[in-house]
């Protein structure tokens, strides 16, 4: 089993994928990790919309645009997970949406889940919502987010660069090293 930082060091977004279908455990099992994301006032306002038919998914790669690359891994995978937020279950605080972060949190925890297990996903985050809302009945008083194909690899990715730990982090105060 690997550690955290052999778990994010792993974790790639992928854009192909194999039409494997994905065991229902899991998808079980990264649905479960998402819901045990840390929340504010823990609130849990994120839900999850798992799309599985060839219509559905066609419908969130047509929200994406035409020249947006991630329309082919949402056709591609055997299934696409779609973030969404209840603004009235989270906050604004000091200027601070507190649902956005709160639902990064738990998409994120479904993408190292996923990778643990052995699959793959890539963030999607640029779509139109309305087009989104519409494809699946989302109400209107709910937030489309974000949304992740998930399912086995189709290709190898190679780590990106990353940027050295003295470009990011400080002690004490901004920019002392």
């Amino acid at each position: 089993m690997m550690n955290f930082l052999e778990l994010a060091q792993t974790r790639r977004s992928l854009r192909t994928y194999k039409d494997t279908p994905v065991e229902k455990e899991k998808l079980d099992y990264v649905l479960e990790a998402a819901r045990l994301a840390p929340s504010w006032k823990n609130m849990q306002c994120w839900r999850f919309i798992v799309v599985e038919e060839a219509a559905g998914k066609a419908a969130l790669a047509d929200s994406m645009g035409e020249l947006n690359p991630g329309r082919k891994a949402l056709t591609g995978a055997p299934i696409v997970i779609v973030l969404c937020a209840v603004p009235k279950e989270s906050e604004i605080w000091e200027g601070k949406d507190y649902m956005m972060l709160d639902a990064g949190l738990a998409m994120e925890h479904l993408v190292l889940a996923a990778t643990e297990q052995g699959l793959g996903t890539c963030w999607q985050g640029l779509f139109t919502e309305e087009k989104v809302r519409e494809a699946l009945q989302i109400p209107e008083d709910v937030r489309v987010v974000a949304m992740t194909p998930l399912g086995y690899a189709a290709e190898e990715r190679r780590p990106r660069p990353r940027k050295a730990i003295e470009e990011i982090a400080f002690r004490g105060k901004w920019g002392k090293k």
